[in-house]
């Protein structure tokens, strides 16, 4: 997002910017005090085993859950501010909210209208990214007849639809077949040269070792280490790969470690996961 001040544009330093995010659900700690950044035009890769906080802290990002405590913007705008934060930002989450009655095309329509975006320049955006992902021949179909990952497909298509600052994609592959996810490799890879930032979570790690600028790995609810990809594999002991680092970070080798993580990932180990994302 950028900001008149004075005739001169400003852009935010952070595309994101979190600090001390915290979230609860009764006496359960899902998300312990959070801090990141992430500079615009980026990919931040945002890796986790499964209940580690991945999907709640995105979902604070997006205004979708409130956190108990500390603060965060996106694109300049405070989470608190959810009428403006929602025309700035694209969000996928791993089930793509979509009405099955509709057929693809008149559910793209209805998310452009949403947007104030007009039907004639909609139309076009909509044709066009149906061809991309493959759609076109089948948009006058009710989404109901799609399969998993043409549902997926289209709400890809929908959270992008509006060009957005900020574009946060929870497992965007899951579900599509390898042409398909190819496809969305090449979108992402395609939104930060156009200065778009992506927010990147995926238990696909080849895909973040391709596109991520910076990689957080959340575990237990903390935040255990942020590096680039090469600075993250230099960590694991027996192969530069990701998933050696990852597994490294995260302690999985280990799981009879109980040894709390530290927030800035110099003695990263686990004691447990969660089931809440």
């Amino acid at each position: 997002m950028t900001f008149s001040n004075g005739g001169a544009v400003v852009v935010p330093d952070h595309a994101i910017v979190a600090d001390g995010l915290t979230k609860r659900y009764g006496d359960e700690l899902a998300v312990d005090d959070l801090s990141l950044s992430v500079p615009p035009g980026t990919v931040y890769g945002f890796l986790g085993p499964n209940g580690a906080g991945k999907t709640t802290t995105m979902r604070m990002l997006v205004t979708l859950t409130e956190p108990a405590a500390g603060s965060a913007a996106v694109a300049g705008v405070p989470i608190t501010d959810r009428p403006q934060l929602t025309r700035q930002i694209g969000y996928l989450p791993a089930n793509p909210p979509v009405f099955d009655e509709l057929t693809a095309w008149e559910h793209l329509r209805h998310v452009a209208r949403l947007h104030g975006i007009s039907d004639d320049v909609a139309d076009e955006r909509i044709e066009g990214l149906l061809d991309r992902f493959d759609l076109r021949a089948d948009a006058d179909r009710r989404i109901e007849s799609y399969s998993t990952g043409m549902t997926k497909k289209v709400g890809i298509i929908a959270t992008l639809f509006h060009d957005p600052d900020v574009v946060f994609l929870d497992e965007p592959t899951s579900g599509l077949d390898p042409r398909a996810a190819r496809t969305v490799r090449d979108t992402i890879a395609e939104l930060v040269t156009r200065e778009m930032t992506v927010f990147l979570s995926t238990h696909i790690l080849p895909i973040v070792d391709e596109l991520a600028d910076t990689v957080g790995v959340i575990n237990d609810g903390r935040l255990v280490a942020e590096a680039s990809p090469e600075k993250l594999k230099a960590r694991a002991d027996e192969s530069p790969d990701l998933e050696s680092a990852f597994l490294a970070v995260t302690d999985e080798r280990d799981p009879s470690s109980t040894e709390q993580p530290k927030a800035d990932g110099s003695n990263p180990t686990a004691t447990g996961v969660r089931t809440d994302g």
